[in-house]
């Protein structure tokens, strides 16, 4: 596939410098406008809820010959080192993780990790650039309870090394302050250190939900891609992480879906709250985000810069070795026209991006003062005389003031839908007009910090692709209420709106429908089998942190709901909704919490951090990761045995083998766009039904989408269902595999015109 994809994106091509780089990483000295005192950055810090544990404690235990020495550079000025072979430190802790400090340099050494009397990692100390107060080893999916920590000196180095020195700074004790769900315990099986899977009773003739707990992300999960059939794409804000990248915290990683492994990415600017999309030819981008950050430590320290207005740019990614796929940012030739943070970025039909709506900086509500009502293109166009600037769009002023983060989709007629606040339209992006919706019902506010979420339904050719909206959750809080007058407690919506987008359906307006638990930040996944899972949020509050009254922790929600509902679009009114034998998590996905499909066909679920840093105070910072397996998972699924096109050109036909028998059993074909993830945002999520004919005994003829409005040119997953049982998915490229079209003039009309926002 790769042979389709140029190795930089076309506009990436026409606007890149290189860039030069050193032994020192930026994070080592490197001074942003308004910092003063550049120093080396330390991930040395103690979230709150967490206990730290300098080398000079008595609950630190040493055997062997340890040097003790003395410096303010170091945790509470003390360190203990070693060169011994066998010297070790052991350490009892009462927990669910804990993390090791200490320094790094060419003469550190190899040191083996045991936690519970299990040899568990041999680390490294060894580095080009001497840094202190580095996380050294980390492990956050510990059962509560107590455990014992042995570090000790292998005697062993890399080959680069000048010595074996293995040091103590300090333990970092994560505390079990997170809620535990009392479950009664005839319904669940609780998680063991190898994650035995959980599950509600149910009918034992037919296969159960599962559910279990495996892996930890390394850096927060607030965005969420699936990027191959191996890898998913992981987004953070700048925070104290425990992944590292060249001596600093990670803000973004690949996470490997076979092994749970994860490698960090060297993100240069803020990615708080920003959003993304692929493009035609495979490529991620991920625009938008916040200023530096500078209250937590000095941004000379961080040496983030500011996204507000970041291009981040990953080239496509298919290979199960990822050590060379890393974000690319060059602020000074590739940036948005305005700075937006909270928005969204829909592909349209020519495999461009658009990128909708946002604040002008960090905060809570928008308001007219920061609100920035307008849209842009990656790349950007030369269209309604803007040259590649931003275009103004009436509803994003008349949707204050809780319109971050709109719901949005392409159409099969090539338009796009939008809905905010309590409103919604149609927007024609090739003549620049509005068609105003129905009001969502009932004062439901569905978008950012009324948080609920929404689904394109699948379209089908049986009924000529036909459009039909849903949207789930939110909060009927007024946005104009001060936050002083906005609770925790303040219940969250129940409601589910469908809308036909036909002329007889928008007259017929939004159909209403209650999901069982009412639910704010919900995720809703589109399973391959059409029915829709709904899972995460809160029963009360609102999204954000540190905002409103009653908050748990900093979070501005309570009242997790832990267990996931199922939609099915086709069945009758009333009978639509069921959480039987689903699986009841223990695990509180409040704000920042994402869900997707995956290739493999179960549900990958992580995140939730509502709080300014990393936290592990009541409802703090979550890494693990959950895998909810829908029952096909468990069955015998059809397979594909024969080699699929990696392009797929629209109404090109091709053939299927299948190791089932389509002649007798009802079979479907569909094409899937598990979307990029955010803020309850499933942005370009999507489920194409393709035209099938019966080949032969084992074969299947599929014709392609028919144009680029059906399923816009890039990325898709293709999989085949038959009996309601989809296989895995494999990735396919829609349309020529090229980039989207590259306007020169309207590039250099934006570098000219508008510049980095100080």
């Amino acid at each position: 596939m790769r042979a389709v994809h140029s190795l930089i994106f076309l506009f990436t091509l026409a606007v890149c410098a290189t860039i030069s780089k050193s032994t020192e990483s930026a994070w080592n000295g490197h001074t942003t406008k308004g910092s003063t005192s550049p120093s080396a950055f330390t991930p040395y810090y103690v979230p709150p809820g967490a206990k730290s544990y300098d080398s000079a404690s008595p609950l630190l235990k040493y055997s062997g010959n340890w040097k003790e020495s003395f410096s303010s550079g170091y945790v509470q000025k003390t360190l203990r080192s070693t060169k011994e072979r066998g010297a070790a430190m052991t350490f009892t802790f009462t927990g669910t993780g804990v993390e090791w400090f200490g320094n790094v340099d060419h003469r550190h050494g190899i040191a083996k990790v045991y936690l519970d009397g299990v040899l568990v990692e041999r680390v490294d100390a060894w580095s080009t650039v001497r840094r202190r107060q580095q996380r050294i080893y980390w492990v956050f999916d510990l059962p509560p309870g107590k455990h014992t920590l042995k570090i000790v000196n292998s005697g062993e180095k890399s080959e680069n090394s000048r010595g074996t020195i293995i040091d103590i700074d300090a333990l970092v004790v994560m505390q079990s302050q997170k809620p535990q769900q009392v479950i009664p315990s005839q319904n669940y099986q609780v998680a063991s250190t190898d994650y035995t899977t959980l599950f509600t009773t149910q009918d034992p003739s037919s296969p159960p939900w599962t559910l279990s707990q495996q892996g930890t992300t390394g850096v927060h999960a607030m965005q969420l891609a699936i990027i191959s059939n191996s890898h998913a794409i992981i987004m953070d804000k700048v925070e104290h992480n425990p992944l590292t990248v060249d001596g600093h915290p990670a803000w973004g990683a690949l996470y490997n879906l076979k092994t749970h492994s994860v490698k960090p990415l060297r993100v240069q600017s803020n990615s708080f709250c920003a959003g993304g999309s692929f493009l035609s030819n495979g490529t991620l981008i991920n625009v938008g985000g916040n200023p530096v950050v500078e209250d937590r430590t000095a941004a000379a320290d961080f040496g983030d810069i500011d996204g507000l207005q970041a291009v981040r740019i990953l080239e496509p990614c298919d290979s199960e070795k990822v050590e060379g796929c890393d974000i690319y940012e060059n602020p000074t030739r590739i940036r948005l026209a305005s700075a937006r943070w909270y928005n969204t970025v829909v592909r349209i039909s020519d495999g461009s991006a658009m990128i909708i709506g946002g604040s002008t900086r960090g905060g809570w509500i928008n308001n007219a003062t920061t609100n920035n009502p307008t849209l842009e293109y990656y790349p950007p166009k030369n269209i309604h005389g803007q040259n590649g600037l931003p275009i103004h769009l009436p509803f994003l002023v008349d949707t204050l003031n809780s319109n971050l983060f709109p719901l949005a989709f392409l159409l099969p007629d090539g338009n796009i839908f939008m809905a905010a606040n309590r409103d919604a339209m149609i927007y024609d992006w090739k003549t620049n007009t509005e068609r105003r919706l129905p009001g969502i019902p009932n004062g439901v506010r569905v978008t950012y910090p009324m948080t609920g979420t929404g689904l394109l339904l699948p379209l089908s050719p049986q009924n000529g692709y036909t459009p039909e909206i849903l949207i789930c959750g939110g909060s009927t809080v007024d946005d104009t209420k001060p936050d002083y007058e906005i609770s925790s407690q303040d219940p969250a919506s129940s409601q589910c709106s469908r809308m036909v987008l036909t002329d007889e359906g928008i007259a017929n307006g939004w159909q209403v429908e209650q999901m069982p638990h009412a639910r704010t930040m919900p995720d809703a996944v589109l399973l391959p089998t059409g029915q829709v899972l709904i899972v995460n949020g809160a029963g009360t509050g609102i999204s954000g942190y540190g905002n409103v009254l009653n908050q748990v922790g900093t979070s501005n929600a309570d009242n997790p709901v832990f267990t996931p509902v199922l939609y099915d679009p086709s069945a009758p009114v009333g009978q639509r909704f069921s959480s039987a034998g689903m699986p009841t998590s223990n695990i509180p996905r409040l704000y920042h919490s994402v869900a997707t499909l995956t290739p493999a066909g179960n549900v990958m679920i992580a995140g939730s951090n509502p709080n300014l840093d990393r936290s592990e105070v009541k409802y703090g910072t979550e890494y693990r990761v959950e895998w909810l397996n829908p029952p096909y998972m468990t069955l015998d699924r059809p397979k594909i045995i024969s080699r699929v096109p990696e392009l797929i050109g629209y109404n090109q036909n091709f053939v299927l083998k299948i190791d089932s028998q389509p002649s007798t059993n009802p079979f479907k074909v569909v094409l899937m766009d598990y979307g990029y993830v955010t803020h309850a945002v499933h942005a370009n999520s999507r489920m194409v039904y393709l035209v099938t004919y019966q080949s032969d005994e084992g074969s299947v003829t599929v014709t392609g989408p028919p144009n680029g409005n059906v399923y816009p040119p890039g990325p898709a997953w293709l999989v085949v269902v038959v009996n309601d049982v989809p296989s895995e998915g494999i990735k396919v490229m829609i349309g020529d595999g090229r980039g989207p079209p590259v306007d020169k003039e309207a590039i250099n009309n934006l570098l000219a015109t508008v510049h980095i926002e100080e």
